[in-house]
């Protein structure tokens, strides 16, 4: 049975939450190139949460920076985070595979500033999406 707009938004945005849980449990592993990939995809499916619950068939793309230029076209809001999520766009290649990186290997190149900061990214992500899908009150 297929989900309405809001009900798979709400879906992905379930998923964008666990990814951020996940991403804290590897930053306390000291996991942090993998910490700030999977804060990265917190933030990609929160937006892709927001963009499928206003109606999107397809959502396409791995760039927060553009997810939410896409998001901003509907919502100002999104417009003012774009600045603050765009950052994370770098964690997508270079976090996983040593030839995104001139040297060494993901797992040796992120600190735990990075993981934090990206957590944080992350965070404001899925926070502005939970606000936008939250139901207006009565």
């Amino acid at each position: 049975m297929p989900h309405s707009p809001r009900g798979e938004g709400l879906r992905w945005l379930r998923q964008a939450e666990r990814d951020l849980d996940d991403a804290r449990y590897l930053l306390a592993g000291d996991r942090y190139g993998l910490a700030c990939f999977v804060a990265q995809q917190a933030a990609e499916k929160a937006l892709k949460a927001f963009l499928y619950a206003a109606g999107a068939e397809e959502v396409w793309g791995h760039s927060v920076a553009d997810l939410c230029s896409e998001a901003a076209a509907l919502d100002a809001a999104f417009d003012a985070l774009r600045p603050t999520l765009a950052p994370l766009d770098k964690f997508y290649v270079p976090t996983r595979y040593p030839n995104g990186l001139p040297g060494g290997i993901p797992a040796d190149a992120f600190s735990r500033a990075d993981a934090e900061g990206a957590l944080s990214m992350a965070g404001a992500a899925v926070q502005a999406v939970r606000r936008a899908l939250e139901p207006a009150p009565p």
